[in-house]
């Protein structure tokens, strides 16, 4: 067809001496170059970060499946291992985006984190196992770098350039202090309590066990409606915004016994070797498996989490366990040392800091609570936080 259009043409002195295929090679290069400027603007125009990266996971996670289903899957050995990685890198890119939403719900700026995710989903969608792999690994490195950056908001009594170094523990209220191990040095957000005079409790924003689109408050709603002048977010919990939690946002699995006496998750017996505590008139206790507290009433609450950082005064975390469990970043707590109760955060720790943080105060027993985007902590207004609404919170109340 151009062939024959370009002889129409050749009679006329400005066309003598083009080639037609160079000339149709141009015109197709400047159609492509229109049209790639148009894709890009589109692209920067698209305000909704967030659901336009969870649409490509979803793209990338139909991709593999159609590609599992196909006969050369189930007989040829180097297809399935090339699935194999890049559904490897497809559930490392679910934990990324989840601990991206963790930096939003801290108000972390995440724009270029979102932009670095969004062309790794793209070598994924195009089953580029080696550049998503890449990929990843860069954004893994810059998402710890924001973690371990995490620090209080401006209500925050000191400024945290300016932390005195302290080893010891405070006797009572708010300390933000420097605390230097043999794994570095570490800022504690903590609050101190006597049991004496402190009743610790456990609420909850459901009075009874849910399943999915469960009621979530903030923690200064739970420190309000119960009148308490402290607390900090309580156990692990799927959240809304969270992919892998839909169908079950809000919920959590842990057992616990709320200041109303009713117990969550009884029947989850998969969870009764989790770590516990139990907070009772004047005193507190830590035990290895949840099963050795039962399912006894006469406490006034009961929370399991984990893992157990201290029993006895020695570290019982043994590392490994969830990845998670690495990176640094806002390690939140419960401990006691004797009849003082406390709850706090360790900035730019991993669990195995947050453990020897802990020891180093001079605690007894410690266990681990939920974190990042979850984090808030308490103490005549928000120490850190405010993060995500959670579905519950353990809060000091004056006796």
């Amino acid at each position: 067809m151009f062939d024959v259009y370009f002889k129409k043409l050749k009679t006329k002195k400005f066309l003598r001496f083009i080639n037609p295929q160079f000339v149709f090679l141009i015109v197709l290069s400047i159609i492509l170059f229109v049209t790639s400027i148009f894709l890009a603007y589109n692209l920067n125009q698209k305000t909704n970060q967030n659901l336009s990266n969870e649409k490509k996971l979803k793209d990338v996670s139909l991709e593999l499946s159609n590609l599992k289903n196909q006969n050369q899957y189930k007989i040829n050995q180097s297809l399935q291992a090339n699935i194999k990685n890049i559904e490897s890198s497809y559930k490392t890119s679910i934990d990324l985006y989840q601990r991206i939403l963790d930096l939003k719900a801290q108000n972390v700026n995440t724009k270029d984190l979102d932009t670095q995710f969004s062309a790794s989903l793209n070598y994924l969608a195009k089953l580029n196992y080696s550049s998503a792999s890449a990929s990843l690994n860069i954004l893994t490195s810059d998402i710890e770098k924001e973690e371990a950056s995490i620090a209080p908001p401006p209500v925050t009594v000191l400024s945290i350039q300016n932390v005195s170094a302290n080893n010891s523990a405070p006797a009572s209220g708010f300390s933000q202090q420097s605390v230097t191990t043999d794994n570095g040095s570490f800022v504690v957000n903590i609050v101190a309590a006597d049991l004496n005079s402190t009743k610790v409790i456990v609420d909850t924003a459901s009075g009874g066990d849910c399943s999915n689109n469960c009621p979530t408050l903030s923690l200064s709603d739970y420190v309000s409606r119960n009148g308490a002048f402290a607390g900090i977010n309580g156990s692990y919990f799927c959240p809304i915004d969270y992919p892998s939690c839909a169908g079950k946002s809000g919920s959590f699995d842990l057992l616990v016994m709320n200041k109303n006496k009713v117990y969550f998750n009884s029947a989850n017996n998969v969870y009764s070797t989790n770590p516990a505590v139990i907070f009772q008139s004047g005193s507190i206790r830590f035990v290895s498996q949840a099963l050795q507290w039962g399912r006894d009433t006469s406490a006034d609450s009961v929370l399991s989490n984990y893992p157990l950082l201290l029993s006895g005064g020695q570290i019982v975390y043994s590392g490994g366990g969830d990845p998670k469990f690495a990176p640094k970043g806002p390690r939140d707590f419960i401990a006691n040392k004797g009849s003082t109760v406390y709850i706090g955060v360790i900035l730019g720790a991993s669990m195995e800091d947050s453990a020897k943080v802990l020891k180093t105060l001079g605690m007894e027993n410690a266990m681990n609570l939920d974190e990042g985007g979850s984090t808030a902590l308490w103490d005549g207004g928000y120490k850190m936080g405010p993060g995500r609404n959670i579905p519950n919170a353990i809060l000091f109340i004056r006796k």
